[in-house]
Protein backbone atom coordinates (compact mmCIF):
# COMPACT_ATOMS: atom_id res chain seq x y z
CA UNK A 1 0.00 0.00 0.00
CA UNK A 2 2.30 2.43 -1.00
CA UNK A 3 0.76 4.40 -2.63
CA UNK A 4 -1.15 5.53 0.51
CA UNK A 5 0.60 7.72 3.66
CA UNK A 6 2.40 5.32 5.93
CA UNK A 7 2.82 5.42 9.52
CA UNK A 8 6.08 5.18 8.89
CA UNK A 9 6.10 8.55 7.44
CA UNK A 10 4.26 10.36 9.95
CA UNK A 11 5.67 13.35 12.14
CA UNK A 12 4.57 12.25 15.66
CA UNK A 13 6.48 13.15 18.38
CA UNK A 14 4.76 14.53 21.51
CA UNK A 15 1.49 14.67 19.39
CA UNK A 16 -1.60 12.62 20.57
CA UNK A 17 -2.04 9.87 17.79
CA UNK A 18 -5.78 8.25 17.31
CA UNK A 19 -5.17 5.08 16.50
CA UNK A 20 -7.84 2.74 15.68
CA UNK A 21 -7.73 -0.67 16.26
CA UNK A 22 -9.56 -4.02 16.00
CA UNK A 23 -9.64 -5.44 19.34
CA UNK A 24 -12.84 -6.77 19.44
CA UNK A 25 -11.90 -10.30 20.43
CA UNK A 26 -13.64 -12.87 22.84
CA UNK A 27 -14.21 -11.81 26.12
CA UNK A 28 -15.95 -14.55 28.42
CA UNK A 29 -16.33 -14.06 32.54
CA UNK A 30 -13.84 -10.72 32.27
CA UNK A 31 -10.81 -12.58 30.18
CA UNK A 32 -9.72 -11.94 26.97
CA UNK A 33 -10.08 -15.72 25.02
CA UNK A 34 -7.99 -15.14 21.65
CA UNK A 35 -5.94 -12.48 21.79
CA UNK A 36 -4.11 -12.44 17.78
CA UNK A 37 -5.94 -9.16 16.90
CA UNK A 38 -4.46 -7.56 20.12
CA UNK A 39 -1.29 -8.98 19.59
CA UNK A 40 -1.49 -7.68 15.67
CA UNK A 41 -1.64 -4.15 16.41
CA UNK A 42 0.87 -4.04 18.58
CA UNK A 43 4.08 -3.13 15.30
CA UNK A 44 2.13 0.02 15.01
CA UNK A 45 1.58 0.70 18.41
CA UNK A 46 5.31 -0.22 19.66
CA UNK A 47 6.85 2.05 16.79
CA UNK A 48 4.44 5.06 17.67
CA UNK A 49 5.77 4.70 21.26
CA UNK A 50 9.35 4.87 20.08
CA UNK A 51 8.57 8.33 18.46
CA UNK A 52 6.96 9.62 21.02
CA UNK A 53 3.39 9.58 20.41
CA UNK A 54 0.85 9.56 22.96
CA UNK A 55 -1.00 7.20 21.84
CA UNK A 56 -4.69 6.84 22.13
CA UNK A 57 -6.22 3.52 21.16
CA UNK A 58 -9.97 3.20 20.09
CA UNK A 59 -11.89 0.20 19.05
CA UNK A 60 -15.68 -1.60 19.02
CA UNK A 61 -16.39 -4.76 20.79
CA UNK A 62 -19.00 -7.11 20.14
CA UNK A 63 -22.86 -5.83 19.06
CA UNK A 64 -23.92 -3.33 22.17
CA UNK A 65 -27.39 -2.11 21.43
CA UNK A 66 -25.87 2.16 20.98
CA UNK A 67 -27.77 3.43 24.04
CA UNK A 68 -24.73 3.48 26.15
CA UNK A 69 -22.79 1.59 28.57
CA UNK A 70 -23.10 -2.56 28.72
CA UNK A 71 -21.00 -4.21 30.91
CA UNK A 72 -20.93 -7.15 28.69
CA UNK A 73 -19.13 -5.60 25.91
CA UNK A 74 -16.72 -2.94 28.27
CA UNK A 75 -13.29 -2.71 26.98
CA UNK A 76 -12.23 -2.97 30.33
CA UNK A 77 -10.83 -6.57 30.24
CA UNK A 78 -9.54 -6.19 26.51
CA UNK A 79 -7.26 -2.64 28.32
CA UNK A 80 -6.12 -5.15 30.97
CA UNK A 81 -4.76 -8.06 28.16
CA UNK A 82 -3.51 -4.81 26.03
CA UNK A 83 -1.30 -3.94 28.79
CA UNK A 84 0.16 -7.39 29.51
CA UNK A 85 1.14 -8.07 25.93
CA UNK A 86 2.28 -4.42 25.98
CA UNK A 87 4.58 -4.64 28.57
CA UNK A 88 3.61 -1.68 29.83
CA UNK A 89 0.56 0.48 31.60
CA UNK A 90 -2.38 0.98 29.51
CA UNK A 91 -4.90 3.47 30.94
CA UNK A 92 -8.44 3.07 30.37
CA UNK A 93 -11.58 4.87 31.09
CA UNK A 94 -15.16 4.32 31.10
CA UNK A 95 -15.54 6.70 28.52
CA UNK A 96 -15.91 7.10 24.26
CA UNK A 97 -15.03 10.79 23.71
CA UNK A 98 -16.60 13.00 26.07
CA UNK A 99 -14.65 15.12 28.81
CA UNK A 100 -13.25 11.94 30.89
CA UNK A 101 -11.64 10.52 27.37
CA UNK A 102 -10.66 13.98 26.59
CA UNK A 103 -8.79 14.92 29.72
CA UNK A 104 -7.31 11.47 29.88
CA UNK A 105 -5.52 12.12 26.25
CA UNK A 106 -4.48 15.55 27.19
CA UNK A 107 -2.65 13.91 29.85
CA UNK A 108 -0.82 11.33 28.30
CA UNK A 109 3.20 11.84 28.82
CA UNK A 110 5.44 11.00 25.50
CA UNK A 111 4.99 7.04 24.78
CA UNK A 112 2.28 6.51 26.89
CA UNK A 113 -1.44 4.81 26.07
CA UNK A 114 -4.89 5.32 26.44
CA UNK A 115 -7.33 3.03 25.23
CA UNK A 116 -10.87 4.68 25.07
CA UNK A 117 -14.51 2.65 26.23
CA UNK A 118 -16.77 0.64 23.46
CA UNK A 119 -17.53 2.96 20.21
CA UNK A 120 -20.32 1.17 19.52
CA UNK A 121 -21.89 2.75 22.62
CA UNK A 122 -22.61 5.52 20.80
CA UNK A 123 -24.88 5.14 17.91
CA UNK A 124 -22.91 7.99 15.99
CA UNK A 125 -20.48 5.27 14.96
CA UNK A 126 -22.09 3.18 12.49
CA UNK A 127 -23.96 6.25 11.39
CA UNK A 128 -20.96 8.20 11.08
CA UNK A 129 -22.30 10.67 12.16
CA UNK A 130 -20.33 13.99 11.76
CA UNK A 131 -20.54 15.35 15.61
CA UNK A 132 -19.63 11.69 16.73
CA UNK A 133 -16.62 11.84 14.21
CA UNK A 134 -15.60 15.87 15.35
CA UNK A 135 -15.55 14.21 19.41
CA UNK A 136 -13.77 11.29 18.34
CA UNK A 137 -10.83 13.47 16.46
CA UNK A 138 -10.50 15.97 19.34
CA UNK A 139 -8.80 13.32 21.03
CA UNK A 140 -5.86 13.40 18.98
CA UNK A 141 -3.98 15.57 16.30
CA UNK A 142 -2.86 12.44 14.27
CA UNK A 143 -4.96 9.54 13.13
CA UNK A 144 -3.73 6.38 12.19
CA UNK A 145 -5.97 3.58 10.98
CA UNK A 146 -4.79 -0.12 11.80
CA UNK A 147 -8.37 -1.67 11.80
CA UNK A 148 -8.53 -3.81 8.66
CA UNK A 149 -10.83 -6.09 9.99
CA UNK A 150 -13.86 -2.81 10.10
CA UNK A 151 -12.03 -1.48 6.95
CA UNK A 152 -15.03 -2.33 5.08
CA UNK A 153 -16.94 -0.20 7.51
CA UNK A 154 -17.93 3.46 6.46
CA UNK A 155 -17.99 4.16 10.02
CA UNK A 156 -16.95 7.58 12.49
CA UNK A 157 -13.71 6.03 13.39
CA UNK A 158 -12.98 4.67 10.04
CA UNK A 159 -14.22 7.16 7.54
CA UNK A 160 -15.22 10.56 9.47
CA UNK A 161 -12.33 11.04 11.98
CA UNK A 162 -9.44 11.03 8.76
CA UNK A 163 -11.76 13.23 6.69
CA UNK A 164 -10.90 16.08 9.82
CA UNK A 165 -7.30 15.02 10.92
CA UNK A 166 -3.96 13.96 8.98
CA UNK A 167 -4.88 10.53 8.26
CA UNK A 168 -1.94 7.69 8.22
CA UNK A 169 -2.07 3.77 7.44
CA UNK A 170 -1.50 1.80 10.21
CA UNK A 171 1.42 -1.03 9.73
CA UNK A 172 -1.27 -4.55 9.91
CA UNK A 173 -3.65 -2.51 7.38
CA UNK A 174 -1.28 -2.00 4.84
CA UNK A 175 0.16 -5.55 5.24
CA UNK A 176 -3.15 -7.04 4.76
CA UNK A 177 -4.05 -5.13 1.95
CA UNK A 178 -0.40 -5.49 0.37
CA UNK A 179 -0.69 -9.23 0.57
CA UNK A 180 -4.37 -9.94 -0.61
CA UNK A 181 -3.84 -7.37 -3.81
CA UNK A 182 -0.37 -9.00 -4.36
CA UNK A 183 -1.78 -12.52 -4.37
CA UNK A 184 -4.57 -11.61 -6.90
CA UNK A 185 -2.32 -9.71 -9.22
CA UNK A 186 0.95 -11.53 -9.34
CA UNK A 187 0.25 -15.33 -8.00
CA UNK A 188 2.41 -17.99 -8.14
CA UNK A 189 0.46 -20.55 -10.03
CA UNK A 190 -1.60 -23.12 -9.86
CA UNK A 191 -3.45 -20.78 -7.92
CA UNK A 192 -6.21 -22.98 -5.66
CA UNK A 193 -8.95 -20.75 -4.00
CA UNK A 194 -10.50 -22.78 -1.36
CA UNK A 195 -14.08 -21.20 -0.58
CA UNK A 196 -16.71 -22.74 1.79
CA UNK A 197 -19.59 -21.74 4.23
CA UNK A 198 -23.36 -21.52 4.28
CA UNK A 199 -24.84 -19.13 1.88
CA UNK A 200 -23.74 -18.89 -1.93
CA UNK A 201 -25.28 -15.63 -1.51
CA UNK A 202 -22.81 -13.93 0.24
CA UNK A 203 -19.99 -15.66 -1.48
CA UNK A 204 -21.03 -14.96 -5.43
CA UNK A 205 -19.20 -12.39 -5.89
CA UNK A 206 -16.05 -13.66 -4.42
CA UNK A 207 -16.76 -16.99 -6.51
CA UNK A 208 -17.32 -14.29 -9.67
CA UNK A 209 -14.37 -12.30 -9.05
CA UNK A 210 -12.11 -15.11 -8.39
CA UNK A 211 -12.80 -17.21 -11.44
CA UNK A 212 -11.01 -14.63 -13.43
CA UNK A 213 -7.58 -15.14 -11.41
CA UNK A 214 -7.67 -18.96 -10.16
CA UNK A 215 -6.66 -21.93 -11.89
CA UNK A 216 -8.78 -24.20 -9.45
CA UNK A 217 -12.13 -23.02 -6.61
CA UNK A 218 -12.76 -25.37 -4.18
CA UNK A 219 -16.01 -25.05 -2.87
CA UNK A 220 -16.94 -26.95 0.37
CA UNK A 221 -19.57 -25.64 3.35
CA UNK A 222 -23.45 -25.17 3.01
CA UNK A 223 -23.14 -23.37 -0.33
CA UNK A 224 -22.09 -26.87 -2.03
CA UNK A 225 -25.85 -27.66 -2.30
CA UNK A 226 -27.18 -24.41 -3.93
CA UNK A 227 -24.44 -25.54 -6.69
CA UNK A 228 -25.94 -29.46 -6.50
CA UNK A 229 -29.13 -28.15 -6.72
CA UNK A 230 -28.11 -26.20 -10.40
CA UNK A 231 -26.73 -29.40 -11.06
CA UNK A 232 -29.99 -31.24 -10.46
CA UNK A 233 -28.96 -33.48 -8.00
CA UNK A 234 -30.70 -34.47 -4.56
CA UNK A 235 -29.93 -32.54 -1.28
CA UNK A 236 -32.21 -34.43 1.18
CA UNK A 237 -32.71 -31.63 3.88
CA UNK A 238 -29.20 -29.77 3.44
CA UNK A 239 -29.41 -25.86 3.41
CA UNK A 240 -30.30 -24.23 -0.25
CA UNK A 241 -31.17 -20.97 -1.60
CA UNK A 242 -33.66 -21.08 -4.00
CA UNK A 243 -33.18 -17.88 -5.53
CA UNK A 244 -29.61 -18.64 -5.77
CA UNK A 245 -29.55 -22.00 -7.60
CA UNK A 246 -30.26 -20.65 -11.03
CA UNK A 247 -27.71 -17.91 -10.93
CA UNK A 248 -24.79 -20.76 -9.02
CA UNK A 249 -25.43 -22.99 -12.50
CA UNK A 250 -24.80 -19.94 -14.76
CA UNK A 251 -21.63 -19.74 -12.55
CA UNK A 252 -20.42 -22.55 -12.98
CA UNK A 253 -20.92 -22.68 -16.94
CA UNK A 254 -19.21 -18.53 -16.50
CA UNK A 255 -16.27 -20.05 -14.80
CA UNK A 256 -15.63 -23.38 -16.91
CA UNK A 257 -15.56 -20.57 -20.07
CA UNK A 258 -12.61 -18.36 -18.58
CA UNK A 259 -10.52 -21.43 -18.01
CA UNK A 260 -11.59 -21.87 -13.68
CA UNK A 261 -12.11 -25.16 -13.06
CA UNK A 262 -14.57 -25.10 -10.11
CA UNK A 263 -14.09 -28.44 -8.06
CA UNK A 264 -17.22 -29.62 -5.84
CA UNK A 265 -17.53 -32.71 -3.14
CA UNK A 266 -17.57 -36.48 -4.39
CA UNK A 267 -19.24 -37.09 -1.16
CA UNK A 268 -21.06 -36.00 1.98
CA UNK A 269 -21.47 -36.47 5.82
CA UNK A 270 -24.94 -36.39 6.31
CA UNK A 271 -27.06 -36.17 9.78
CA UNK A 272 -30.31 -37.12 10.68
CA UNK A 273 -30.69 -33.34 12.81
CA UNK A 274 -28.23 -30.67 12.95
CA UNK A 275 -26.83 -31.35 16.55
CA UNK A 276 -23.23 -32.89 17.69
CA UNK A 277 -25.44 -36.16 18.93
CA UNK A 278 -26.69 -36.54 15.41
CA UNK A 279 -26.80 -40.16 13.59
CA UNK A 280 -24.29 -39.75 10.31
CA UNK A 281 -23.73 -41.38 7.83
CA UNK A 282 -21.11 -40.99 4.71
CA UNK A 283 -22.78 -40.94 1.11
CA UNK A 284 -22.13 -40.15 -2.61
CA UNK A 285 -22.84 -36.99 -3.62
CA UNK A 286 -25.38 -38.40 -5.35
CA UNK A 287 -27.29 -40.31 -2.76
CA UNK A 288 -27.91 -37.45 0.43
CA UNK A 289 -31.56 -39.00 1.93
CA UNK A 290 -34.56 -37.53 1.94
CA UNK A 291 -34.57 -35.99 5.85
CA UNK A 292 -31.20 -35.97 6.11
CA UNK A 293 -28.78 -33.30 5.54
CA UNK A 294 -24.98 -32.52 4.90
CA UNK A 295 -23.01 -30.91 7.24
CA UNK A 296 -19.00 -31.92 6.05
CA UNK A 297 -17.77 -32.74 2.97
CA UNK A 298 -16.77 -36.71 2.88
CA UNK A 299 -13.32 -38.54 2.78
CA UNK A 300 -13.25 -39.00 -0.78
CA UNK A 301 -13.71 -35.21 -1.15
CA UNK A 302 -11.30 -34.39 1.50
CA UNK A 303 -8.48 -36.65 -0.75
CA UNK A 304 -9.53 -35.04 -3.72
CA UNK A 305 -9.09 -31.41 -1.85
CA UNK A 306 -6.18 -32.41 -0.54
CA UNK A 307 -5.08 -33.43 -3.73
CA UNK A 308 -5.85 -30.43 -5.86
CA UNK A 309 -3.31 -28.53 -2.49
CA UNK A 310 -0.88 -30.58 -2.62
CA UNK A 311 0.40 -29.39 -6.38
CA UNK A 312 -0.42 -25.06 -5.77
CA UNK A 313 1.83 -22.70 -5.96
CA UNK A 314 -0.36 -20.23 -4.40
CA UNK A 315 -3.40 -20.69 -2.14
CA UNK A 316 -6.44 -18.54 -0.87
CA UNK A 317 -8.85 -20.25 1.85
CA UNK A 318 -11.94 -18.32 3.21
CA UNK A 319 -14.85 -20.81 4.37
CA UNK A 320 -14.98 -23.78 6.36
CA UNK A 321 -16.33 -27.17 4.69
CA UNK A 322 -18.61 -27.79 7.52
CA UNK A 323 -19.86 -27.63 10.61
CA UNK A 324 -16.31 -27.61 12.46
CA UNK A 325 -17.27 -26.70 15.79
CA UNK A 326 -18.90 -30.08 16.19
CA UNK A 327 -16.34 -32.70 16.17
CA UNK A 328 -18.20 -34.98 14.06
CA UNK A 329 -18.35 -32.62 11.34
CA UNK A 330 -14.83 -30.91 11.56
CA UNK A 331 -13.07 -33.73 9.27
CA UNK A 332 -13.42 -31.76 5.90
CA UNK A 333 -11.82 -28.47 7.10
CA UNK A 334 -9.33 -29.92 9.23
CA UNK A 335 -8.03 -32.37 6.09
CA UNK A 336 -8.40 -28.65 3.91
CA UNK A 337 -6.03 -26.93 6.66
CA UNK A 338 -3.74 -29.70 6.81
CA UNK A 339 -3.06 -30.28 3.13
CA UNK A 340 -2.82 -26.45 3.32
CA UNK A 341 0.04 -26.61 5.71
CA UNK A 342 1.46 -29.33 4.38
CA UNK A 343 2.24 -27.63 1.37
CA UNK A 344 5.79 -26.04 2.42
CA UNK A 345 6.37 -24.56 -1.94
CA UNK A 346 2.86 -22.76 -1.99
CA UNK A 347 2.10 -19.01 -0.82
CA UNK A 348 -0.91 -19.35 1.71
CA UNK A 349 -3.18 -16.73 2.89
CA UNK A 350 -6.46 -17.50 4.95
CA UNK A 351 -8.56 -15.04 4.70
CA UNK A 352 -9.85 -14.75 7.80
CA UNK A 353 -13.07 -15.35 10.28
CA UNK A 354 -14.26 -18.88 10.76
CA UNK A 355 -11.41 -20.05 8.41
CA UNK A 356 -8.78 -18.97 10.84
CA UNK A 357 -10.41 -19.47 13.87
CA UNK A 358 -10.24 -23.19 11.91
CA UNK A 359 -6.29 -22.97 11.79
CA UNK A 360 -5.96 -21.86 15.39
CA UNK A 361 -8.57 -24.94 16.66
CA UNK A 362 -6.47 -27.51 14.68
CA UNK A 363 -3.12 -25.68 15.73
CA UNK A 364 -2.13 -25.07 11.74
CA UNK A 365 -0.88 -21.04 12.53
CA UNK A 366 2.63 -22.37 11.39
CA UNK A 367 1.99 -23.92 8.54
CA UNK A 368 0.11 -20.80 6.74
CA UNK A 369 1.93 -17.95 5.21
CA UNK A 370 -0.61 -15.60 6.26
CA UNK A 371 -3.41 -15.40 8.47
CA UNK A 372 -5.87 -11.85 7.87
CA UNK A 373 -7.43 -10.38 10.68
CA UNK A 374 -10.24 -9.71 8.64
CA UNK A 375 -13.29 -12.10 6.92
CA UNK A 376 -15.54 -9.63 5.91
CA UNK A 377 -12.68 -6.81 4.39
CA UNK A 378 -11.07 -9.67 3.38
CA UNK A 379 -13.54 -10.77 1.34
CA UNK A 380 -14.68 -7.44 -0.23
CA UNK A 381 -10.87 -6.66 -0.79
CA UNK A 382 -10.92 -9.88 -3.10
CA UNK A 383 -14.24 -9.05 -4.93
CA UNK A 384 -12.70 -5.84 -6.12
CA UNK A 385 -14.74 -3.45 -3.62
CA UNK A 386 -13.35 -0.55 -2.50
CA UNK A 387 -12.84 -0.01 1.41
CA UNK A 388 -14.02 2.73 3.06
CA UNK A 389 -10.92 2.67 5.31
CA UNK A 390 -8.33 2.66 3.07
CA UNK A 391 -10.11 5.30 0.93
CA UNK A 392 -9.81 7.56 3.68
CA UNK A 393 -6.26 7.71 4.21
CA UNK A 394 -4.68 10.43 1.61
CA UNK A 395 -2.25 9.14 -0.39
CA UNK A 396 1.45 9.55 -0.22
CA UNK A 397 3.03 12.29 -1.60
Amino acid sequence: MSYKRSVSDADVSGKRVIVRVDFNVPVKDGVVGDDTRIRAALPTINLLRERGARVVCMSHLGRPAGTGFEAAYSMEPVAARFSELLGAPVAYVRDVCGEEALAASLALADGEVLLVENLRFEKGEKKNDPAFAAALAKLGDVYVDDAFGVAHRAHASVAGVPAILPAYAGLLLAGEVDTITGMLNDPARPFVAVLGGSKVSDKIGVIDALSEKVDVLLIGGGMCFTFMQAQGLPIGSSLVEPEWVERAGEMLDKAAERGCRIVLPLDYVVADKFAADAATQIVDKTAIPEGWMGLDIGPRSCELYARELAGAKTVFWNGPMGVFEMEAFAAGTRAVGQAIADNAACTSVVGGGDSAAAVKKFGLESGMTFISTGGGASMELVEGKALPGVEAIPNAD
